[in-house]
């Protein structure tokens, strides 16, 4: 399999200005089996890959660390500094006291020393104890915005992760936590594809150094909350026909080439590989004034954090009105 030279972007604010590929494999998937996900993740470091995106809450970190394991005594990258690994906190360990706990628990689980990226998986907190994707209304809490992020601060001058980042923030919450940051987020990671393209969002990061990522930029077919509208989009379509391209391959330029990056997830040898070919061509102005006229609908809007007892007592709370 031929490896593809994936482009990387520089993350400002991190230890010793890492870059980051700009083209990540994402490991979130419900009931996935651990080997299936070790051998699409050496089939991806053999394409090419090179950034690899995980999460406490995802179950996958086990596996990546296995797959990153058996990659390096295979000698199929040349180091552990030749790969990007991402990992997140999520809400039942953001708390100041739990966050280089929660964090060296995912360097065990993946067996290494050192993260290149972490994020707060998304601004709230919970109750303390076993994570779980649902998350119950009563264990919902404010997040101590200034101490979750002090211990990530904390956790990137340890050394223990080389740049710390946030998910599933607004523009406003950014700004929040710019006011008291010493160490400034390097990412968000947001949902976004052409049908969320979180135009707002993107401008105020680029003004600020920070990298947007995109997740779901296909529309997350497969999970409870994902939709076919990106893949069946008849615009999407069409312009993927003109160019002899897959719509997927239409959607991942599209993040691209308006300044983003992405995590895709695939465990399909074949998709793994035409996902990574979007970087010898490019959309025309004219495909991306009609991707700008696609009606705009959000995927995720997590009503489930939505409490009138919790922090958050609308959706407008939780997204600051970008929705």
């Amino acid at each position: 399999m031929a490896a593809t030279q994936i482009p990387e972007v520089v993350l400002e604010s991190s230890n010793g200005r890492r870059t980051m590929p700009v083209l990540g494999f994402g490991t979130a998937a419900d009931n996935l089996q651990p080997e299936v996900l070790v051998a699409a993740v050496l089939d991806a470091i053999k394409l090419g890959y090179r950034h690899f995106d995980t999460a406490a809450v995802y179950g996958s970190e086990q596996s990546l660390g296995e797959a990153i394991a058996q990659a390096l005594k295979l000698g199929l990258v040349g180091s552990r500094d030749d790969l990007f690994i991402t990992s997140k906190l999520w809400p039942n360990d953001a708390h100041p006291h739990l966050v280089i706990h929660a964090l060296n628990k995912s360097l065990h689980n993946l067996q290494l020393e050192y993260l290149d990226l972490y994020l707060i998986h998304w601004p709230i907190s919970a109750l303390p104890g076993k994570l779980s994707f649902s998350i119950a209304e009563k264990d919902l809490m404010p997040m101590d915005f200034k101490g979750v992020w002090a211990a990530m601060e904390e956790a990137q001058r340890l050394g223990l992760t080389k740049s710390i980042g946030v998910s599933n923030f607004s523009s406003k919450k950014i700004e929040d936590l710019l006011s008291f940051a010493t160490i400034p987020p390097s990412v968000d990671q947001v949902e976004m594809s052409p049908f969320w393209q979180q135009k707002k969002l993107r401008d105020f990061c680029k003004a600020n150094g920070i990298v947007v990522t995109a997740f779901s930029p296909l529309g997350a077919i497969g999970t409870s909350w994902g939709t076919n509208y990106v893949l069946e989009s008849k615009v999407l379509n069409e312009i993927a026909e003109a160019r002899g391209k897959t719509v997927a391959q239409v959607c991942i330029r599209w993040v691209y080439q308006v300044g983003a990056t992405l995590a895709v997830k695939s465990y399909n040898k074949e998709r793994l590989k035409q996902n990574a070919q979007v970087f010898d061509w490019e959309l025309s102005q004219e495909d991306l004034d009609k991707i700008s006229q696609i009606p705009q609908r959000k995927m995720m809007l997590k009503e489930e954090l939505i409490s009138a007892n919790g922090p958050y007592k609308s959706l407008e709370d939780l997204w600051d009105g970008e929705i």
